[in-house]
């Protein structure tokens, strides 16, 4: 079995303007790192494009229209502070969902053991309703109701691990009880969500880390309240919500995880997705916006996949 990577040449074209930490560099430097030769078994693929029914699995149309509305014929509109669109961001979000539809296919037709979709716009701050965050449409959402609906399965389990809470995934599956939702990440912070008090309908399982936690804590809150939800979700696709911002290195936020709490957290994940879910797993690349730190911990995460 195989490891798919999947990216495409137009979320490089998705110009957030300079000095905004969510620049096409953050795939330039993926793309060196997975060059190297101990990833030359990597099957790289070309993201599809989405389509607006996969869209409509989680956004409402008058989320879809102010997104189509914004974008500029040419420079930089801003949809709120943190949120800028171009030419062609509208192309590049619909991208990015594709990718992690694609790669659900490509697990549940067994041509992939799993996949990382190295895409941007990020995803999981956008909820049904709002584009905020970087985000334009949740794409670990959109994947997982699309392999709910395509693939005929009922229970999803999304793992979130970047320093930010999803806010939009939690929104989007906070009453539907055939999606877990569980993250670990920096509170209070952005977007001031993620109490270990939202817990949804018994589907929502936060894991709040204080500015300054390092590999410890990460590990704790993944031991002692991720891992064991997951495990007990018995979930028959595993997707993960790749941030690499809670590195120490990062210049967003302030926890202190090293490359190895990166690769440690992956192969749980496997884990778990090995004994429920037939080894199905999908990563969609979120945060993380120091250029090495980013490289080397996506390096050490695939790495992880690739040993599967």
């Amino acid at each position: 079995m195989t490891t798919h990577f999947y990216t495409h040449p137009v979320f490089l074209e998705h110009d957030t303007g300079a000095g905004h930490p969510e620049s096409p560099e953050r795939l330039r430097a993926i793309d060196a790192a997975l060059k190297r030769p101990e990833f030359s078994s990597l099957i790289r693929k070309e993201s599809p494009r989405a389509t607006l029914d996969q869209i409509h699995l989680v956004h409402a149309q008058k989320q879809i229209d102010k997104v189509a509305h914004f974008i500029p014929k040419e420079g930089i509109i801003y949809l709120d502070p943190d949120t800028p669109v171009s030419p062609f961001s509208l192309e590049a979000a619909l991208h990015a969902a594709g990718a992690v539809c694609a790669a659900v296919d490509a697990v549940f037709a067994g041509e992939a053991s799993n996949a990382f979709c190295g895409v941007r716009p990020p995803g999981h701050h956008a909820t049904p309703e709002t584009s905020m965050g970087f985000c334009l449409f949740n794409n670990v959402a959109i994947a997982a109701e699309h392999g709910r609906q395509r693939h005929g399965i009922r229970k999803v389990a999304i793992v979130d691990f970047d320093v930010h809470h999803g806010n939009g995934t939690q929104a989007a599956f906070e009453k539907n009880l055939e999606v877990l939702y569980a993250s670990t990440h920096q509170y209070p912070w952005y977007p001031g969500s993620g109490a270990a008090t939202e817990t949804g309908v018994g589907n929502i399982f936060n894991a709040p880390l204080r500015s300054g936690a390092g590999s410890a804590e990460f590990r704790a809150a993944m031991r002692e309240r991720i891992l064991p939800a997951v495990d007990k979700f018995q979930p028959e696709l595993v997707l993960v919500s790749a941030g690499f911002d809670a590195h120490r290195d990062d210049p967003l936020a302030s926890l202190n995880l090293v490359e190895d709490d990166f690769a440690w957290i992956t192969a749980e994940l496997l884990a778990l997705a090995k004994r429920h879910a037939q080894g199905r797993l999908v990563s969609t690349l979120e945060g993380g916006y120091e250029l090495r730190a980013l490289a080397d911990s996506v390096a050490a995460h695939v790495g992880e996949l690739l040993k599967a």
